[in-house]
């Protein structure tokens, strides 16, 4: 039985789908929800996946009620693989699967526990970050470690394509340790006591960048929180959604105004300045800071944090 929801878990489905050893009884995926400016319903990645493959597929709003418990069982898995579902498994759930449930993580367990770890580690400007396999208990991302892969990091990644290695790397993973789970000879160590951190799913009012933090810093958020919630500066003349940017360190000014620096668009900071490389303006398109302040001169010299004029 496979449970997952985000695009990160696809290619671990796709890697059991195809599995001689795997029978895949049942997939257990989030509801289909509205997205989008329009409210349009769509399946969650891998809802999607599980339809269009003709996948025995369930949906509970809420795993932890005994019916969607019941729902489960009735398939009879002997054992479980999780990897970004979004819902607390139930212990009743977790204690009735014979060989248990695998649990893959985006991190190097402890570090970087809960909803956020792949933003957490480019956040955190970690040199590498990688994949853990672990046995689930009842605890968040708490038990035993099966096995593990390191990934590097080289400090440009950003969350969406870092996503898509680390997707990769657990396939790969769960496809080198399944045959030893199966047959008992994978023995789990329990994680580390020391070096535990944790992280919190991501809100929208997350991504304003706060000029009183240094650039480097800020330039990590760009590349951590691109997608979401995203990266923004407030101005009088409207929110900026900034998608990418780069540090310019030699640029001086107080904290919180935006500086021309070479043609370009510069934040000031509390230590050096962050030269906004792709911007979106409210209600406007994509371009350059450079385009911004072409069309928009009197953004020199301005300081963020104003409200949005109405």
């Amino acid at each position: 039985m496979f449970l997952g929801s985000g695009g990160f878990a696809v290619p671990i489905l796709e890697t059991l789908l195809e599995d001689p050893r795997v029978d895949l009884v049942g997939v257990l995926s989030a509801p289909d929800r509205p997205a989008g400016r329009g409210g349009e319903v769509r399946a969650v990645p891998v809802a999607a996946f599980a339809r269009a493959h003709e996948l025995a597929l369930l949906q509970p709003a809420r795993l932890r009620s005994p019916e969607a418990v019941a729902e489960v069982l009735e398939l009879e898995p002997g054992l479980g693989v999780l990897a970004d579902y979004g819902q607390i498994v139930p212990a009743a759930l977790l204690d009735a699967i014979p060989l248990g449930m695998l649990n893959l993580h985006p991190s190097l367990l402890p570090r970087h526990r809960g909803a956020t770890p792949i933003p957490a580690a480019i956040l955190a400007g970690d040199p590498e970050t990688g994949v853990s396999l672990i046995r689930m208990d009842a605890g968040v991302d708490s038990g035993p470690i099966v096995a593990a892969r390191q990934v590097p990091l080289s400090g440009t990644e950003a969350t969406p394509d870092l996503e898509i290695r680390l997707a990769d790397a657990a396939a790969e993973l769960l496809k080198g340790s399944l045959g030893g789970w199966l047959a008992g000879e994978l023995q789990p160590h329990p994680q580390p006591r020391h070096g535990v951190t944790l992280t919190r799913p991501l809100r929208r009012a997350d991504g304003r960048l706060d000029q009183d933090r240094p650039a480097v810093e800020l330039e990590r958020q760009v590349r951590a929180y691109r997608g979401w919630p995203g990266s923004f500066i407030e101005t009088g003349a409207g929110r900026i959604v900034v998608l990418a940017a780069s540090l310019a360190p030699k640029v001086h000014g107080q904290p919180g105004t935006l500086v021309a620096d070479g043609g370009g668009l510069v934040l000031a900071t509390a230590s050096g300045g962050l030269r906004l490389e792709g911007v979106q303006p409210a209600g406007g398109r994509v371009m350059t800071g450079a385009e911004l302040l072409r069309g928009r001169p009197g953004l020199a010299g301005a300081t963020v944090g104003l409200p949005a004029e109405r």
